[in-house]
């Protein structure tokens, strides 16, 4: 969407902070020995104190308020009382939410408790990308050179992008046009950044895959070569400068 007023401003805004709450206190929430369940439903009462209601569960009939995968699953996880979280997991919540017709979007990958696998370094990176890639956003820039700059970055840590996963539009609803902002270039983009837009930029970062795939469930996805993956998530309003980060209270970057 674009923001033509300060109402629309501010109904982003609280939008961004619901999601951006919700991320942070579920993330510190987590620990070993609890179920992507409890912690779904955890995330989903802080949703509802807010007033929002969950994008993917009200959009999709999503299995769940949140995504929450694991380890080896890419994105789309569903939560489940079987699965249990465990000390140096992997873990990505992706929170993302309607407020009073405002829709915002937001993610986070983390190790849970000691990194005894070694998931740390593309946990960094990811982080890294994404705060390099927003900090290069303003309008008129090309969505595809952002695209080549993610990619670039991930290379020269050793890591690539998954291919068929990308940020978009957001705001009246949860994917708007720009519909694709790929971790790639993409030479057939020609879209700019439009001043004044809301965009969720996330970044894709991988250890051997480059597709992602959905398994027999419906939602969940992994890798065509599996490995890992971590995704950071912030939706931000473009402007001529750095953009406005409305999401900065989900701590991704802390």
């Amino acid at each position: 969407m674009s923001i033509k007023n300060e109402a629309d401003l501010i109904g982003m805004q609280k939008a961004s902070e619901a999601v951006a709450h919700t991320l942070k206190a579920m993330k510190d929430y987590a620990q070993p020995g609890m179920s992507t369940k409890t912690l779904d439903e955890f995330g989903g009462q802080i949703l509802a104190d807010f007033g929002a209601k969950s994008a993917p569960y009200e959009i999709y009939g999503f299995p769940g308020w949140t995504c929450i995968s694991v380890n080896n699953e890419f994105c789309h996880g569903i939560p489940s009382e079987k699965t249990i979280l465990k000390e140096g997991d992997l873990v990505n919540i992706d929170v993302s939410a309607e407020l009073n017709g405002f829709w915002s979007d937001n993610g986070n990958s983390f190790v849970l408790g000691q990194d005894i696998h070694q998931h740390q370094p593309l946990v960094n990176a990811s982080k890294e990308i994404l705060h390099k890639a927003i900090s290069n956003i303003k309008g008129g820039v090309k969505i595809s050179d952002l695209g080549h700059l993610i990619e670039t970055e991930a290379k020269k840590r050793g890591y690539k992008v998954i291919r068929n996963l990308t940020g978009h539009g957001v705001g009246r609803s949860l994917h708007e046009e720009p519909g694709e902002i790929a971790n790639y270039r993409d030479r057939f983009n020609q879209t700019r950044f439009r001043k004044n837009s809301v965009v969720a930029i996330e970044t894709f970062i991988a250890t051997d895959s480059t597709y992602a795939e959905t398994l027999e469930d419906g939602w969940t996805m992994v890798g065509n070569k599996g490995g890992f993956m971590a995704q950071h998530e912030h939706t931000i309003m473009i402007s001529d400068g750095q953009p406005i980060i409305l999401t900065s209270g989900n701590g991704v970057w802390d």
